[in-house]
């Protein structure tokens, strides 16, 4: 029951911190929020699981009991944690609090609602990726856009309405496109399940059990339904062209919840793709690699060019995510344990920087209260800390060997070029034209520093412009010596990535 445990401990923090007074919601918060990370730490030193949760593995803190039956289907409580979830799992309870603690000087107002939804909101994702059950991971899948809707359309920017109307569309209609391709894959399954279990669906699939549905034979319906899901988890990742939303809600999103929308949320869309594509389908992310991807090298090469035409150092990062993201994408689509490997490895180091990013930028604007490059210029005198961990954390993003970005990115490439899932090793003529990306994201974040962080100081204030809190800094430093942590030790979460996605690996024949 220690799945249910963290479960329970963060709901019921949230329901606390939304019942105390203003005046200690933000302490009380930090102070709850650091039960769960505690509680994940524990559980990742404790952790005996092998294998992948969908294939056949055995599970870490496994429970299952039934719950109702709806129709010919049983759903059942069921959930898990394999080699691909306890460092999401981790990276979800160890972010939180700190970009609780990096929301005590921004948010002023309805602090004990904001606090009570970021704990809820966590909640919700530390349910998404533990469930197993395809009815309760829907739950927890649709219950992260509440608390998110909320704290964007309250607290967030000028046009915070139209920010969180527009990410709650978004992602809402791609939650039902996904529903129903995966719902048409069970139907076509027919009385080889009796359950809505995603680990027992997805023997099925790879078991040859999927049957014609509605006249559509069973090879056009598992196409359909892989790019129902695509698109669906792919709106959420993002990836090009359903991206639109991302840039406008973190710029309008109050910087804690920048935090976790990069940090953690994004990543529920890749590890969708890798649980649903390309665990269930595997075949069919083969048929179509070419397409996945082209649509991946897109999302890196053209991410980094928006980010490149910004002069809103949010904007920046937040664009900088799309392209980020491609190569998860790149790395599953090779099929192979450094591929995939990779790619679970980069949603981790990517959530980390990301996140310190968001939090650096943050900093900069609530003392500097501009977040335009053309603004600013000569900080690092006056905030030498905070830019110093900006300017690591950017090297970060270029893939500083030693740095936690550097060891996701070598993990995708060695993977991508020694794929064979394109003939005559295509894959590393892409794997060559995403490389290009690094390059893009020196160029903007080098000339982004080189403007703000450096040169005389230039910024027309009515107030002093000095060093930032020490509650807006420690995080910051936390991060950064995580990034470093992860960059010089990688395997404190590879080594189980990689026993998670061995089988996975060899179901579509990526190579080595």
């Amino acid at each position: 029951m220690i799945v249910e445990a963290l479960l329970a401990v963060t709901l019921v923090s949230a329901f606390a911190v939304f019942l105390a007074p203003d005046k200690i919601a933000g302490k009380l918060a930090f102070v709850l929020s650091l039960l769960p990370a505690a509680g994940s730490i524990w559980m990742y030193s404790a952790f005996d699981g092998s294998g992948n949760a969908l294939l056949g593995g055995t599970l870490a803190f496994e429970e299952t009991f039934k719950w109702v039956t709806f129709g010919p289907y049983a759903l059942n409580w069921h959930v898990g944690l394999d080699g691909i979830s306890m460092p999401l799992l981790v990276l979800t309870t160890v972010l939180t609090p700190l970009a609780i603690l990096a929301a005590w000087t921004p948010i002023q107002s309805r602090q004990s609602q904001f606090f009570g939804l970021m704990l809820f909101m966590e909640m919700s994702l530390l349910g998404v990726f533990s469930a197993l059950d395809f009815f309760i991971w829907f739950i927890f899948w649709e219950m992260v856009l509440v608390p998110m809707y909320f704290l964007i359309g309250i607290w967030g920017g000028p046009r915070r309405k139209y920010a969180a109307i527009k990410f709650f569309v978004y992602t809402n209609v791609a939650s039902l496109l996904m529903f129903i391709g995966f719902i048409g894959l069970v139907f076509g399954l027919g009385d080889s399940i009796t359950s809505l279990d995603m680990p027992a669906i997805a023997m099925a699939l790879n078991g040859g059990e999927l049957g014609s549905l509605g006249g559509i034979s069973a090879g056009t319906l598992k196409a359909l339904a892989f790019f129902a899901m695509f698109i669906g988890f792919g709106v959420k990742v993002p990836i090009v062209p359903f991206h639109t939303w991302l840039p406008d809600a973190h710029v309008e999103a109050p910087t804690p919840v920048s935090i976790m929308l990069a940090g953690v949320m994004l990543k529920m869309g890749t590890y969708a793709l890798l649980r649903f594509n390309f665990t269930m389908l595997p075949g069919v992310a083969k048929d179509y690699a070419f397409i996945i991807a082209l649509v991946a090298v897109v999302s890196v090469i053209y991410g980094a060019l928006l980010a490149l035409a910004q002069s809103d150092l949010k904007r920046i990062v937040a664009y900088s995510s799309v392209s980020s993201m491609g190569y998860v994408i790149l790395g599953l689509v090779a099929f192979n344990m450094y591929g995939v490997g990779g790619a679970t490895f980069q949603m981790v180091a990517h959530g980390l920087i990301s996140g310190l990013m968001f939090m650096a930028v943050g900093v900069i604007y609530n003392t500097t209260h501009t977040r335009m490059v053309s603004d600013m210029s000569g900080l690092a005198d006056k905030m030498p800390v905070t830019v110093a961990v900006f300017v690591a954390g950017a090297f970060g993003y270029m893939g500083l060997p030693l740095m936690a970005g550097f060891a996701a990115e070598f993990f995708i490439f060695v993977g991508a070029f020694n794929s064979t899932v394109l003939a005559g090793n295509a894959l590393a003529l892409f794997t060559a034209a995403a490389m290009f990306g690094i390059v893009i994201v020196a160029g903007y974040l080098l000339f982004a520093m080189q403007r703000t962080l450096f040169g005389p100081f230039r910024l027309e204030t009515d107030y002093e412009v000095g060093r930032a809190a020490f509650h807006d800094v420690a995080p910051l430093v936390v991060l950064i010596l995580l990034v470093i942590l992860l960059g010089v030790q990688p395997n404190i979460f590879y080594h189980m990535i990689q026993d998670a996605v061995g089988e996975m690996a060899l179901l579509a024949g990526g190579g080595a």
